[in-house]
């Protein structure tokens, strides 16, 4: 999606309402019927009429402060605003009478006599909305002098690292205040002093920088003038341009404008209409992304026959011919199997795709592997035994429907940022928490928000836990019967109630190994049995464990005990880490599993890909990514094809990983940057930035999202091109 000018997003004023019921009414001649309760602001924009607002916008509560949207309805005294008046059954309004309009006309007087008349040098210019409502109201001049008390000269702080404070520009309208509420649930801004004196103040009246501010952009996007202004804004100028696409990070999947002067990011703003986030952002997404243009990225191919040697810069051509050709020397001297690769959750599914496909079809083994595997393969097989399906079961937007949460081995807050505030925003609306961790995380106690029950249980104890939930949900009847015989299985159900019925799986039998109190646990088993709309979220903290596939289990049959699977509100969630995790594990990185997470000895799958790739295919599972590390220490295991993967960095074992590739004799590295594995490289491919793809990712709601190229590759190549030509000088030909 490519804008050749910007636009800003379409701002309907008020949040939309949800209701079976609907009013009729009349606004300036037309006949409009709305959802009940649906603002005379919203009404109107959505029949094309646009009354000026500055206080308002559609991704927050309305609030009535700026007095723009003053309307008068037939019959009823006074000017009321548009955005907090509710629409009626025959109401008769009008937006634009010659009352109004000077009323209009005289509430932004009174803004601009307090507001620097620097337009033209702003870097607001052009997306100011205090610029467009003066145009709107038709105001050519101001009556009002500089000579009084104004705030022209307040001081500007410059604290935060990537946007500036202008309080000479700030209308008070609160805008950002309510952002940083509502959307993101920190409370780290309020306004201070009163009347004239009113102002944003960050924290107990500090700079930004020392406040609890985390940076995430929302009180940004929401300012309506340049007081809170993007710095890389304020030294590169106004975008020209912008590109729809998704966020790098983390699992959530979150969408972006990326807006761009010509080759280059200006900023990156929160997508109005992405699925996953509905216009918020981290700190990350929104602003760490100057890592693809980074003075360090390496951006020619370079090779080298030892590790001990210096790099060499060579041509595509040559740097892909010699890998491929110490590949055909490997498996010529030691054997087919010596070789194998390694994909990255952090590149497209397309890309993983061919990777796993090179591995197969180019190399002939079904060596081919990815950390992922680690953190996802639990949930895979504890989900696909269990529910019959691979992923969790709801949508973000789906939390906003739930009345009791189960967080467990999970840090949203600073893991996946933007759903915890999504989160975070459901329990100040009344939603229970249980957190189950042996760490206080942040949800524990925040602001507005305490979790119900804490169930800080030992590490290693986490189906222990479950199991005695499990037991109180079923000897004490709380079990959903009726969801249970219309959609479970009944052998299976009836060998789990036995099982977590026996005395020793009771909380009181279990706290000797959990650490945590039975009156805790019962209660917690209760809440969540009893509570409503159950949703269970997990993190790492379940699944990089060696009991990951029995938690994740468990975790499903309390859903499934409770009648908490199959319906909005509900269900069992994985919180990836990565941003496509998902998807790589999709496309079948794995050794042991096709794409599709079919197993590789199951004849007919490997029959269709046999016939789709014009090659025979091992039938036996390959090496992981452990067992390379181990072949190579043995001396079986010689080459490595490793993308968009840090493994020395990420792996636990630094010196065992690094002594495995040190006894490797080929290791091609595909990256940004030289990291701590292409220490260990030969052959040093430069990678590209989800800035310089196309493609798609798989969150963690199981959402296939674009991912759209908003530069050409600094390198010269997309990523998929490289694994392309490798394969072709292999000879295996692809396109």
């Amino acid at each position: 999606m490519l804008e050749t000018v910007i636009k800003r997003d379409r701002d309907l004023g008020t949040p939309a309402r949800v209701s079976e019921k609907t009013v009729t009414l009349t606004i300036d001649g037309q006949e409009i019927t709305v959802a009940e309760g649906t603002s005379l602001m919203r009404a109107a924009a959505e029949a094309g009429i646009n009354i000026p607002k500055l206080c308002a916008t559609d991704s927050l509560e309305p609030f009535g402060s700026c007095r723009l949207c003053l309307v008068q309805i037939e019959g009823r005294r006074g000017y009321p605003a548009s955005c907090t008046t509710p629409a009626e059954n025959g109401m008769v309004v009008f937006t634009e009478t010659p009352k109004l309009h000077d009323l209009r006309r005289g509430v932004m007087e009174l803004y601009i006599s307090d507001h620097p008349l620097d337009c033209l040098t702003c870097p607001a210019n052009g997306d100011c909305e205090l610029q467009d409502m003066a145009g709107v109201v038709g105001l050519r001049n101001v009556r009002y002098g500089y000579d009084g008390a104004n705030h022209l000269k307040s001081e500007k702080d410059e604290s935060n690292p990537y946007f500036t404070y202008d309080a000479s520009k700030c209308i008070v309208c609160n805008r950002c205040v309510r952002a940083c509420e509502e959307t993101q649930g920190t409370f780290a801004l309020t306004i201070s002093g009163k009347g004239f004196e009113s102002r944003v103040s960050p924290g107990q009246d500090q700079p930004f920088l020392e406040s609890e501010c985390v940076s995430c952009g929302a009180c940004v996007q929401a300012c309506p003038t340049s007081t809170l202004q993007e710095k890389t804004v304020i030294m590169m100028g106004q975008a020209e341009h912008s590109v729809v696409t998704t966020c790098a990070y983390c699992g959530v999947g979150c969408g972006f404008k990326a807006e761009m002067k010509g080759q280059e990011v200006v900023r990156m703003v929160p997508w109005k209409d992405g699925q996953a986030n509905r216009g918020h952002s981290c700190v990350k997404g929104r602003f760490a992304w100057g890592y693809a243009t980074h003075k360090e990225r390496v951006l020619k191919p370079m090779i080298r026959k030892r590790i001990t040697d210096s790099w060499r810069e060579v041509s595509w051509e040559e740097a892909i011919e010699y890998a491929a050709s110490e590949f055909r020397r490997i498996q010529g001297q030691y054997g087919r199997d010596a070789v194998g690769g390694i994909t990255s959750s952090r590149c497209t599914n397309e890309e993983t795709w061919l990777v796993q496909k090179l591995v197969r079809a180019a190399f002939g083994t079904n060596n081919v592997d990815t950390c992922a595997r680690v953190c996802h393969s639990p949930t895979g097989y504890g989900l696909k035994q269990t529910l019959g399906e691979s992923a969790g079961t709801q949508t973000f937007d789906s939390v906003m429907h739930t009345d009791v949460v189960i967080v467990m081995g999970a840090n949203p807050s600073s893991g996946h940022p933007v759903f915890a505030s999504r989160l975070k925003r459901r329990l100040r609306q009344g939603a229970r928490l249980i957190v189950i961790d042996p760490r206080r995380i942040e949800l524990v106690s925040s602001p507005h928000i305490k979790a119900d029950f804490h169930l800080q249980v030992r590490p290693g104890t986490n189906t222990a836990l479950l199991s005695s939930m499990a037991h109180v949900i079923a000897t004490e009847g709380l079990i959903d019967e009726a969801y249970v015989a219309e959609r479970c299985e009944a052998k299976a159900f009836e060998e789990w109630r036995d099982f977590v019925s026996l005395p020793e799986n009771s909380p009181e039998a279990m706290a000797e190994i959990t650490g945590v109190p039975a009156q805790a646990v019962r209660g917690a088993a209760r809440l969540f049995a009893t509570g409503g709309n159950g949703s269970i979220y997990y993190g790492l903290g379940v699944t990089e464990h060696s009991q990951g596939s029995t938690t994740v289990m468990a975790i499903a049959n309390l859903a499934m005990a409770t009648g908490n699977v199959g319906r909005e509100g509900v269900g069992v969630n994985p919180l990836r880490g990565q941003n496509n995790v998902q998807g790589s594990c999709d496309m079948g990185s794995f050794p042991h599993e096709l794409p599709g997470y079919r197993h590789i000895s199951d004849n007919v799958a490997r029959a269709q890909f046999e016939q789709d790739w014009g090659v025979t295919l091992q039938p036996e599972p390959g090496l992981r990514i452990p067992n390379m590390f181990e072949a190579a220490l043995g001396g079986t295991f010689k080459g490595l094809y490793c993308q968009g993967e840090d493994i020395v960095q990420s792996d636990p074992n630094t010196q065992h990983v690094a002594a495995s590739l040190a006894a490797m004799e080929c290791i091609v590295v595909q990256d940004l940057f030289l990291n701590e594995t292409a220490k260990y490289a030969h052959v040093f491919l430069p990678g590209s930035s989800f800035l310089e793809k196309d493609g798609t990712f798989t969150n963690a709601e199981r959402r296939i999202s674009r991912v759209r190229k908003v530069m050409e590759p600094k390198n010269g190549k997309a990523d998929w091109e490289v694994t392309v030509a490798l394969s072709n000088a292999l000879g295996y030909p692809m396109n």
